[in-house]
């Protein structure tokens, strides 16, 4: 099973919204796991999803979590920063 945990911070940097995104599909490779994820979670807070940067991949590559701020999105966002985060894996 594959989870992604997306989590929206205040000002504060206080988490304020969140969710746990899962998929059990084992054809599909971790990627697509995670761009679905990161699709499904934006849908479900009704936000457009982030521009990943060359500094986000690499972050994420190396920690499997990474932060998306007002410069990884076209729109003005309401919120200091999204986090996602791997925690589970096939």
């Amino acid at each position: 099973m594959f989870r992604l945990w997306c989590k929206l911070y205040d000002e504060n940097n206080h988490p304020f919204k969140d969710v746990v995104i899962e998929n059990n599909d084992a054809q599909i490779n971790r990627t697509k796991k995670v761009l679905d994820a990161v699709h499904d979670a934006c849908y479900q807070f009704d936000l457009q999803e982030p521009i990943w940067l060359d500094a986000n991949i690499a972050d994420f590559k190396r920690h499997s979590k990474v932060r998306f701020n007002q410069d990884n999105f076209i729109e003005m966002i309401e919120f200091s920063y999204m986090e996602i985060q791997v925690i589970e894996e096939d």
